[in-house]
């Protein structure tokens, strides 16, 4: 299902906003096995997040040179590309657009606030920003995102299909992917290998 942004600016909050989704055995889809996911927008008229462990192939300098964005137009010089800046698969849904969640110390007008300290740019302004080294201090950008449709995500709840958590600010810009899974649910006193599709919801 497709969302824009507005969606996300809602004054309209639902009780999943913020939360995370971790994905029971039972899910079968591919695009969510074993994935945490940030839910950014919850509302009666439908849901998006963003997986927090896909890892995505594309590099900064590949995603800057798509975008025609190498030089600093200001210097009229190649921009410095940060070495430590994570590009991943925010979801199976617009995998061509960005989006750049962030910690709260940058903003734009096109930013959004999620939370008090997580924020959500999706222009390209917060790229040239980065790059120059104005950026926020802590920033992940995510290809792509997870969407559903009225109800949707309630009823894979109560299916066992997820367990809820509150949010673990620091789980966001964790790049260490391979067993962000298994720490999310041992956060939540979860042995992985314990877990079957028949357990409810946390």
């Amino acid at each position: 299902m497709s969302h824009d942004l507005t969606m996300i600016g809602r004054k309209q909050r639902g009780y999943l906003d913020g939360q995370l989704l971790i994905a029971m055995p039972g899910i079968r889809d591919q695009n969510f096995e074993r994935t945490v996911i940030y839910i950014c927008a919850h509302s009666k008229d439908g849901a998006m997040g963003f997986i927090l462990n896909r890892a995505q192939e594309m590099s900064l300098s590949d995603l800057m040179a798509q975008l025609n964005l190498t030089k600093d137009d200001e210097n009229a010089r190649p921009l410095q590309l940060p070495r430590e800046f994570s590009i991943q698969s925010g979801g199976p849904v617009d995998i061509g657009r960005g989006f750049v969640l962030h910690s709260d110390d940058y903003s734009s007008k096109s930013t959004i606030p999620l939370s008090d300290d997580l924020y959500l740019t999706a222009t390209v302004d917060i790229l040239r920003a980065i790059c120059a080294g104005k950026g926020p201090v802590r920033a992940t950008m995510l290809l792509g995102y997870a969407g559903w449709g009225a109800g949707q995500l309630e009823q894979e709840i109560s299916n066992n299909g997820w367990l809820t958590c509150p949010p673990i600010e620091d789980l966001v810009f964790d790049r260490n992917l391979d067993d962000k899974y298994d720490r999310v649910l041992a956060s939540m006193g979860i042995n992985p290998a314990m877990l079957s599709s028949e357990h409810g919801h946390a």
